[in-house]
């Protein structure tokens, strides 16, 4: 059976997103390293599990990067990933969805989640969309949580946990600390 795997970036305390919404922009330890550990994490998946904004944000910046004289070998490597990727888009205000390998989900999202779990492939992955987390998390349908803390304390901003209503226990699985001082947790959901 496929996993749901969420992978977000936090800081040390606890958030996701700083106090004006901004993911990753300027707080996160991003460097080769964690270049490298995104990618090892994504390797192992295969499909791409987003609410809206984070789609759409998606979908503003990386069609554009093959194109960009300016975008490292990096973000190029990560362009053509995501494009070939299947992108299930979860949202009941979007009417379409028009990124290759995308289709859009309106309702059912626990029955949606759990079949896709039942299909053949590799793991299926949350990247970004903490608040869509947020509600995946409520209904217990993440099975492994990749959490890379970086350094910093940001003070206020969108939480990384938010709203459970029932305790969700988690084994550590591995663990590693980068040269910059972030820490890659990974946390699988005891059955």
């Amino acid at each position: 059976m496929r996993k749901l795997v969420l992978f977000l970036h936090a800081s040390l305390d606890g958030f996701v997103e700083g106090p004006n919404g901004e993911m990753d922009i300027g707080w996160v330890s991003y460097d080769a390293d964690l270049e490298k550990h995104a990618q090892e994490i994504l390797s192992t998946a295969d499909t791409v599990i987003w609410g809206r904004g984070t789609y759409q944000m998606m979908h503003s910046y990386w069609p554009s990067v093959p194109s960009n004289p300016s975008a490292s070998q990096h973000e190029r490597n990560h362009a053509e990933w995501i494009e070939k990727t299947a992108k299930v888009v979860f949202s009941t205000t979007l009417e379409k969805v028009e990124w290759n390998n995308s289709r859009l989900v309106k309702e059912n999202v626990e029955e949606e989640i759990n079949n896709l779990k039942q299909q053949p492939g590799k793991d299926m992955v949350i990247l970004g969309s903490p608040r869509f987390a947020h509600h995946l998390m409520q209904l217990d349908l993440i099975d492994e949580y990749k959490i890379t803390v970086s350094p910093v304390l940001i003070g206020k901003g969108l939480p990384l946990f938010k709203g459970l209503k029932e305790k969700i226990n988690l084994k550590l699985i591995e663990n590693k600390t980068f040269d910059s001082g972030a820490i890659g947790l990974v946390y699988q959901k005891v059955r």
